[in-house]
Formats: structure tokens, C-alpha cells, sequence
């Protein structure tokens, strides 16, 4: 499923237009980008939480000259299921 076909599933099941739903959808994306960068975590009981996890700098290897490489720090965005959603699953 991509964004349009949740968008057109949200409008059918809503009985809202497909652009009302688009709204709400980007208005969600957008809430939970802000408030992940700025180090919080957005809890949807019975769904999951979105979070920020750390990746340590570290060293790796191209596979292709075996030469070291040093790989940058970085952040990530991470979901955990909850317990009705792994349960439906």
C-alpha cells in the first residue's frame, strides 16, 4: 500500500473527500516529523510508538576494494508495534 491508496482507503472509510484526507494525513506525517526531531516520541496506544534511535559511528568495509572505511553517526527513525496490532499480525 502506498500514500495514495491509504489516502483513497481513509477517504472511503471516512466518507471524506480524498483531499480532506490527504490533509489529514500530511498534518500527521508532519506532527510526528517535528515531534521526533525534536527528540520526542509519539505513543499510539494499542498501535506503536515512533522514536529516534542513535547509530554509533563505526568502522566498515567496501566490499569491493576491502579498503576501511569510517561510517558517520547517524539517527533513525523507529516503530514498535503494540500489542494489539502484534497481535493482530
Amino acid at each position: 500500500m502506498n500514500k495514495a491508496d491509504l489516502i483513497a482507503k481513509v477517504a472511503e472509510d471516512t466518507g471524506i473527500t480524498k483531499t480532506e484526507a490527504n490533509a489529514a494525513l500530511d498534518s500527521f506525517i508532519e506532527a510526528v516529523t517535528k515531534t521526533l526531531k525534536g527528540g520526542g516520541k509519539v505513543t499510539l496506544v494499542g498501535f506503536g510508538t515512533f522514536s529516534v534511535s542513535k547509530h554509533k559511528a563505526r568502522n566498515g568495509r567496501n566490499p569491493k576494494t576491502n579498503e576501511v572505511i569510517r561510517i558517520k553517526a547517524k539517527k533513525v527513525a523507529r516503530f514498535k508495534a503494540g500489542k494489539e496490532l502484534a497481535a493482530r499480525l
